[in-house]
């Protein structure tokens, strides 16, 4: 059943026709935000979107690192990020300076970049990859030596399905990193018939408990299969919502309630429709870090 056209809803709609814009939502954005979305993905799928649309306008729903993403890959739109407070903690745990200065202790390394980072760290980098593609990014390589940034958790989980040797930044996300094993084992234990996905970003300790470690793109196609009717979901709790609108009858249970990440929360309707009114706040990137940053990027997309 549809959601119902508020008034608000219905400015939202008309303001978007007008400008010739495009709504993309991450998975963790509030029911409202996901609810007037064009499209609504993880980092790989929202930066893909992004590059294929021919709207005028792309109003990201996310938070700043994925909407300077969108940014890098369309030079010709405008991009609107409905409240600039919207960042990441984890993006915010490197600098390019502080990566310039690693890469001058490591002359010649290789370097990872998590989409999850800012686009002057993404210039700095040699390829970027999101949580769905980072095995495939670093096989892709046959560099003897690996940085890989900033998710030092994500990093360990990449060596562990690759076997490749790689120096690791001490980066993490909060929100994944408040999942512990105790909220795993608390939870297997009220329903032990469910299936346990986590996300990647998650602890070794959390990982190892899992039947499975996916992104939020992997976790949505793994709810879809025959043999799961209940989920215990081991990510940022807003993507419970998409998995109860695509799976009805199916239980979905939150690891752990403390898993919000405050900065996805931030970005309401009325923040949107006053970001498309005032066609701000625009996020734009610097050309010369742009195209540099946008070779990572590709890199990237071209192997997904």
């Amino acid at each position: 059943m549809s959601e119902p056209v508020t008034p608000l809803k219905e400015k939202i709609l008309n303001m978007k026709r007008e400008r010739n814009a495009i709504i993309l939502a991450h998975n963790y954005q509030r029911d409202e935000i996901q609810d007037i979305a064009d499209f609504i993905g993880d980092s790989l799928e929202l930066s893909q979107k992004a590059a294929r649309t021919s709207a005028d306008v792309v109003v990201f729903c996310g938070v700043h690192f994925m909407a300077e993403t969108a940014a890098i890959l369309c030079p010709d739109k405008t991009v609107l990020l409905p409240d600039k407070q919207a960042g990441c903690p984890m993006a915010d745990m490197i600098t390019a300076a502080q990566l310039k200065e690693k890469k001058k202790e490591m002359p010649g390394i290789s370097v990872v970049c998590y989409v999850n980072t800012t686009a002057a760290v993404k210039a700095e980098s040699d390829i970027c990859c999101t949580s769905a593609n980072a095995v495939r990014v670093v096989q892709s390589l046959h560099d003897s030596e690996i940085l890989f940034i900033p998710d030092q958790y994500l990093g360990q989980y990449v060596a562990s399905k690759t076997g490749r040797k790689m120096t690791l930044w001490p980066g993490y996300c909060p929100t994944h990193a408040s999942i512990s094993p105790e909220d795993i084992t608390r939870r297997k234990q009220e329903y032990p018939r469910a299936k346990i996905v986590v996300h990647p970003e998650c602890r070794p300790e959390v990982i190892a408990l899992a039947n499975e470690a996916l992104s939020t793109s992997g976790m949505c196609r793994y709810a879809r299969r025959d043999d799961v009717t209940q989920m215990i979901v081991g990510t940022e709790i807003g993507l419970i919502s998409r998995l109860k609108k695509e799976n009805p009858g199916k239980e979905f249970i939150p690891v752990s309630l403390r898993a919000i990440c405050p900065d996805m929360k931030l970005i309401t309707q009325e923040k949107v429709l006053r970001s498309l009114e005032e066609m701000s706040p625009e996020v734009s990137v610097p050309e010369e870090i742009r195209l540099k940053a946008k070779k990572a990027v590709e890199r990237m997309l071209a192997i997904s």
